[in-house]
């Protein structure tokens, strides 16, 4: 019998988590993701706000991101050194995906 290994955490992220931390390189409130990532991505991508909420509890308790203030019910946001490695090693995920795409169906790399 084979025990599948359990994920790591945040070891790949989802487009919704990609996104979301992209968006707190410079310091932002939640509501703030909900507008960016529409308009970042050219309406291809909304996250809903349970969603968002839920991961931005996940990204503090995994030290990705720190509170910069609290106003009232409104929370901001920013990246900690070590969101931004995990971001980092997401976009080097993502670019050997796509060199692998090229390489196996025969086409130049765009970049």
């Amino acid at each position: 019998m084979v025990i599948p290994l359990a994920r790591v955490k945040f070891q790949t992220l989802t487009e919704q988590m990609f996104y979301a931390l992209l968006c707190l390189k410079d310091e932002c409130c939640g509501t703030d993701i909900l507008d960016r990532v529409p308009a970042m991505t050219h309406r291809r991508l909304n996250i809903g706000s349970g969603t968002l909420y839920t991961l931005l509890e996940q990204f503090l308790e995994a030290g990705m991101i720190r509170q910069t203030k609290a106003e009232g019910r409104r929370r901001s946001y920013i990246l900690t050194d070590k969101g931004l490695d995990i971001l980092e090693k997401e976009r080097v995920r993502i670019e050997a995906q796509l060199s692998d795409y090229y390489a196996i169906m025969g086409k130049e790399d765009a970049r």
